[in-house]
């Protein structure tokens, strides 16, 4: 899981990349918030998972860590996706809204289930 997370991760590292560039060349920082949630939930989240899975979570039971990561994933995934319709002026954002609070929900309970295996894997090693 761990490598799964940091590739992911990586993966969108390199489109907030890509992304930033964009912004940069053309001038337009129109996608500022897009930019910094691929960045920051994409990257960095997934990297500090992928982290904590190879340094912590060594044994995590395997259908609490694939509902980890795929509701991560698909929660990033759905967010990223809003932002960029709603801030290029695509979609608005009140019909947006619905799917931008379950995926923010989504990615939040992808944090409670790593804090939740975080807390059985100390319970383990007493």
């Amino acid at each position: 899981m761990d490598r799964k997370l940091v590739m992911t991760g990586l993966g969108y590292g390199i489109l907030g990349l890509i992304l930033g560039i964009h912004m940069a060349a053309t001038h337009n920082h129109g996608q500022l918030v897009t930019h910094a949630h691929i960045m920051l939930i994409g990257l960095v989240v997934s990297f500090i998972y992928g982290a904590c899975y190879k340094l912590w979570l060594l044994q995590p039971k395997p259908m609490l860590a694939k509902l980890q990561f795929y509701s991560h994933q698909v929660g990033t995934l759905v967010v990223v996706i809003c932002l960029y319709l709603m801030y290029g002026g695509y979609v608005s954002g009140e019909t947006l809204e619905p799917f931008l609070a379950t995926s923010s929900i989504l990615v939040l309970l992808s944090m409670i289930l790593v804090k939740v295996m975080f807390i059985q894997s100390k319970k383990q090693s007493l």
